[in-house]
């Protein structure tokens, strides 16, 4: 019987271990995934764009085109910038999904915050209005589409889930380490006694 349990025990904690790390990664990604109905990507009106100030796929051109992902990223993750999907609030900012709002920032730019993005956002003049509504409708449209992770994101996600992974072999390995010592206790307890007997 106790020779069953020595080894039942340590096979237990080994095969709930994978069985946790895989459920809590399936949670995370269900979560993060769109759901069918509201899902991201269609506007409240059901037509995607129909809420829009301009037009989505010429403001990504113009997004490419005028270096806008060399600080905001090329997901729209952030880096040097802050996140543009989702948005990231900034202070002073009441709504920053306000087009107008997004449109005044891209044309004429915006200081450093104490939010952690010290450098300034340049201006850009030689945008027409059609191009600041057509970028500002790319923005606006990347809040509700289903989003990859961006490399600042992935990093982090992977930080994370290796430092969990050692958390839970750490304390694995302590469980069983607490196991095997009993057991050798015991063991020289049964010894013990034996000799006596003897």
């Amino acid at each position: 019987m106790f020779s069953r349990l020595r080894w039942h025990l340590p096979a237990a904690l080994l095969a709930l271990v994978p069985v946790l790390l895989l459920s809590w990664t399936v949670i995370a990604v269900y979560a993060a995934s769109p759901s069918p109905s509201g899902s991201p990507g269609a506007s409240p009106s059901g037509s995607p764009g129909a809420n829009l100030p301009g037009d989505p796929v010429k403001g990504q051109q113009l997004f490419g085109a005028n270096s806008c992902a060399s600080c905001h990223g090329s997901s729209l993750g952030g880096g040097v910038g802050p996140k543009l999907a989702p948005i990231q609030k900034l202070s002073g900012v009441t709504d920053p999904k306000d087009p107008n709002y997004i449109k005044t920032t891209i044309h004429t730019g915006r200081p450093g915050t104490p939010d952690g993005f010290g450098a300034n956002m340049p201006s850009f003049p030689q945008l027409s209005d059609k191009d600041l509504s057509d970028l500002a409708a790319y923005i606006l449209q990347q809040q509700t589409a289903p989003h990859t992770l961006g490399p600042v994101e992935l990093a982090r996600s992977n930080v994370f889930w290796v430092s969990f992974g050692i958390g839970v072999l750490c304390l694995l390995t302590y469980l069983l380490a607490r196991y095997n010592m009993r057991w050798i206790d015991r063991r020289a307890v049964a010894r013990r006694e034996r000799e006596r007997l003897r």
